[in-house]
């Protein structure tokens, strides 16, 4: 394994210059420490210190660059327990500084990882001016250029010209071809630092797959519960064939409107069976309840953000991933009620039905990468069942 003493050879990635271009005009230069090739990417910034790979392999962040904020990226390397998903989805990575490894953990290094997996991505960015410009202006359209065949004004006219994310079903992208069952064997849900067995199950969940994470199947596995996972398109009638004892609507990337099958197929599910949604499930459940959704200037993306569920004012440190939100003024208060909402700028980021044994929220409760604060949502989903 590499040590902490190896320096970065940076007059060898000098040798590979490379830059994004974005569609306001602004250029940043750099290097290519990525696979060798151009990307169109929805340029967003990601205020964690920690979890670079989990935020590469997070489904969610399909048709994005990612900015992270924390200068520092790859000192942990990669390896196979840590990825959230069957391979990395983000379409390009943007960070100040590439590390060599230095941790016990790591079985590749971040750029090898990268390249093998066709991620592009570049380094010497000064980020910090890239996220304020972000905050600023708002998410931007970009064109990430490694190969040196485009110019830099070309480049712009390229970002500008890309459809972009807004109304577009990026779901139907990630989601898994065919149904399949979590973790027959247990291998995958008890990982490294989880000694304890899994409790029996004896729930069955049906969860969609919009982008789905490993960590949100683990846990529930680890609260007893069973679960099929089936891809997006399936439809209410395909689930309740099943026989769930509740149904579960994961995160995924892109805009909740555009994802028609999936709000019909929640419509449907409410009043039948449990239901729970995060991410773009709250989003999807929001609209299935007559509500709508907009997009955020730059979104929510990192592991700090603060949400207080509103019945008991208590605060918890969230990781989030989205740039959509639920508009609150769209909900019938006499069938929806808003549970938790966004200490930073008063967003919606939990709904339940009034009446219906649904809930959701717009965080992350498996922390995956982030806090844990939230993980006892998996347990409020086996009550909402077992009250059901």
């Amino acid at each position: 394994m590499e040590t902490a003493t190896k320096k970065w050879n940076w007059a060898e990635q000098r040798a590979k210059p490379a830059f994004l271009a974005l569609e306001d005009g602004t250029v940043l230069r750099g290097c290519s420490v990525g696979a060798p090739m151009d990307a169109f990417g929805e340029v967003v910034f990601n205020t964690g210190m920690t979890g670079y790979q989990e935020i590469l392999s997070d489904p969610s962040y399909s048709g994005q660059f990612v900015t992270m904020t924390n200068p520092e990226m790859g000192n942990t390397g990669t390896n196979l327990d840590d990825m959230e998903s069957r391979q990395m989805f983000a379409n390009g990575f943007i960070m100040h500084a590439m590390n060599v490894p230095s941790n016990w953990r790591s079985q590749e290094s971040l750029t090898d990882a990268l390249v093998r997996r066709g991620i592009p991505a570049i380094a010497g960015v000064d980020t910090r001016a890239l996220t304020t410009r972000l905050r600023e202006k708002g998410t931007l359209k970009g064109f990430l250029s490694v190969s040196g065949k485009l110019s830099e004004e070309v480049a712009v006219t390229q970002a500008r010209a890309w459809r972009g994310l807004d109304g577009q079903d990026y779901a139907a992208r990630v989601t898994c071809e065919t149904p399949y069952v979590w973790d027959t064997d247990g291998k995958r849900t008890c990982t490294w630092g989880i000694t304890a067995a899994c409790p029996a199950e004896d729930m069955r969940i049906v969860a969609y797959d919009f982008g789905i994470k490993w960590n949100i199947l683990r846990g529930m596995k680890r609260h007893g519960m069973g679960v099929t996972v089936v891809p997006a398109k399936t439809t209410a009638a395909e689930v309740m064939a099943l026989k769930p004892d509740g149904v579960f609507l994961s995160n995924g990337p892109a805009d909740p409107a555009a994802v028609t099958y999936a709000i019909t197929a929640a419509r449907e599910l409410i009043g039948k069976v449990p239901v729970m949604g995060i991410c773009l499930g709250h989003q999807l459940l929001g609209l299935a309840m007559g509500g709508r959704t907009y997009r955020l200037k730059f979104g929510h993306h990192g592991c700090n953000h603060p949400v207080q569920e509103l019945a008991n004012g208590k605060v918890e440190i969230t990781s989030q991933n989205h740039n959509f939100a639920v508009d609150p003024a769209s909900l019938d208060n006499s069938v929806v009620e808003v549970t938790h909402v966004n200490l930073n700028d008063g967003t919606v980021e939990g709904i339940r039905h009034r009446k219906e044994p649904v809930l959701a929220v717009q965080y992350h409760p498996e922390g995956g990468p982030g806090p844990h604060d939230p993980y006892y949502l998996f347990g409020r989903f086996r009550e909402l069942i077992q009250s059901a």
